[in-house]
């Protein structure tokens, strides 16, 4: 970075361990690293804590048997993530309700788990899916999440697994900076190792000693055009809540000759625009509840009713729109090129309902962690018609019109989709049965519909210990990875599953940084 240089002799900070990011991952890494005796300093870009981790459903991915969850983990990485990797991720995953037990101790929070309700598994039949089961914050005495933390928009079990970290925090010696941003990483004279880190905040350009390591818990990179143009195919694709996370992880890892991996795979879904165009975030759809393919071919029916349909820019359907993950695989479909006529034919695409959809529950689902940024969503979806979030007309052929279809192919689109519900059989698509309702009742709503981003999964590759590796395979001495910055996840998700990587990673990097000898 022009202006800054690569090492520097006097330091206006000392700390053994810096963690960069206040998330989840952030959290666990400066407070493992801390309880093993180091001292800490913990840097979030931002005026507020929490990250994208706050506003998530906050349940961790545990499992019940280690050899299960590998297996699982390998075959739906696809081989894109070592076999050394995703089994440290899910021998961690084995031990973590334990943990979340005891981090929950701080504050007499109580802790359930799916298991409990009689719910378990992973997202897919793959080997091993049936070992997987969710930890989850159920509540925290006297704790008011709006009062607390009034800038985080989202599930309620974000903010009070957060709340557990952020108080076991408050028990250690950690030095928390908020509005600090991570510039640089500095090396010793010889670049081999990792000494020291540029920061930015309130007080201006200051460098930092690190004298034990750094660990990069940054996130990924959301918030960045730019990279998105770079490593993914549709475009645009806007970011749900983290329009700060940028790259930065990446870039000062990449400074060091950090490889990459998984750049192109992001877990995300497909929802609105908001009628305030001063509102800088996509507001995903409702999420309703995951269900997953039977190994038989047959439908696992969840059995919800999913109110609309989607169609392209050309009035036509052309997905099965409730997905067994919807809210992680559902953009993929949306970003088909068309190299006849050079653009993007489902970007944006069209959410058609009825009457009927309207009143089932509120559409979209907006989510934030964002200083003086907050949006609700109406429960009757009223509010979003009046502001024109939603187009509303008496015909499909009038609503087409209010959203730039060709109302001749939007009407046989619903007419072919009704007959589906009717038949109850999703011929065209493979929706299951279950989920279909007609469109049928006037009057009728739509809104153009993107592929939204919830996180990144790509950045540096790391090793088992959380140890970022060059571009040849060797680890950059003193630099960790924790969270979403370089996830394990390379082909598909797994719900909760970062959630549970940031726990897993945090606990590694935290402790590998604060085992290290001072480079003094």
């Amino acid at each position: 970075m022009e202006g800054i240089p690569r090492w520097v002799n006097d330091y206006d900070d000392e700390f053994d361990v810096v963690v960069v990011g206040y998330g989840f991952a952030g959290c666990v890494s400066a407070l493992e690293a801390a309880r093993a005796g180091a001292r800490v300093l913990l840097i979030e870009k931002t005026g507020v804590p929490g990250g994208i981790s706050i506003c998530s459903y906050g349940s961790v991915r545990c499992a019940m048997d280690a050899g299960q969850a590998r297996r699982y983990l390998a075959a739906t990485n696809g081989g894109r993530t070592p076999d050394d990797v995703t089994r440290t991720l899910a021998d961690g995953m084995a031990g973590l309700e334990p943990y979340v037990r005891d981090l929950a101790r701080v504050n007499d929070a109580e802790i359930g788990t799916s298991v409990e309700a009689g719910k378990a598994g992973g997202n897919y039949p793959l080997p091993g899916f049936d070992t997987f089961y969710h930890t989850t914050v159920h509540s925290v005495p006297n704790f008011d999440a709006r009062a607390v933390y009034p800038w985080a928009n989202g599930a309620p079990g974000g903010p009070m697994l957060f709340k557990i970290l952020d108080d076991n925090l408050a028990n250690e010696d950690v030095a928390i900076r908020l509005n600090t941003r991570g510039l640089r990483l500095l090396t010793s004279e010889d670049g081999t190792e990792v000494r020291d880190i540029t920061v930015e905040g309130r007080d201006g350009t200051r460098h930092v000693k690190a004298r034990r390591g750094v660990i990069l818990a940054s996130g990924g990179f959301e918030g960045s055009a730019e990279r998105q143009d770079q490593f993914w195919e549709g475009r645009p694709i806007l970011p749900a809540a983290a329009r700060h996370n940028t790259g930065d992880g990446i870039a000062m890892a990449q400074d060091l000759g950090a490889e990459l991996w998984h750049m192109w795979h992001f877990h995300g879904a497909y929802g609105f625009r908001s009628a305030d165009p001063d509102y800088p975030y996509g507001i995903r759809v409702k999420r309703l509840p995951d269900w997953r393919p039977a190994e038989s071919g047959e439908h696992d029916d969840p059995g919800v009713k999913m109110a609309w349909i989607l169609l392209d820019r050309d009035g036509r359907r052309y997905m099965n729109e409730y997905l067994p993950y919807t809210h992680d695989t559902g953009h993929r479909q949306m970003q088909l090129y068309d190299t006849v006529r050079q653009d993007y034919p489902r970007i944006p695409s069209a959410m058609i309902c009825d009457e009927n959809g309207r009143r089932l529950y509120p559409l979209g689902q907006p989510t934030s962690n964002d200083e003086g940024v907050r949006l609700d969503w109406s429960e009757d979806n009223l509010a979003e018609v009046e502001s024109g979030a939603l187009k509303r007309a008496d015909t499909v052929a009038g609503l087409a019109a209010a959203l730039g279809l060709d109302p001749a192919a939007t009407q046989a689109s619903v007419a072919r989709w009704n007959e589906l519900c009717a038949a109850g059989r999703d011929e065209d698509f493979g929706r299951p049965p279950g989920t279909m309702i007609p469109v049928d009742t006037p009057p009728f709503y739509g809104a153009p519909i993107w592929p939204v981003v919830s996180n990144t999964q790509g950045g540096p590759v790391h090793d088992v210990r959380q140890r970022i590796v060059n571009v040849f395979g060797a680890p950059i001495p003193r630099l960790y990875a924790a969270g979403e910055l370089g996830s394990a996840f390379g082909h598909l998700y797994l719900s909760g599953g970062n959630i549970a990587e940031c726990f897993v990673s945090g606990r590694i990097a935290g402790a590998g940084a604060a085992a290290l000898p001072d480079w003094n």
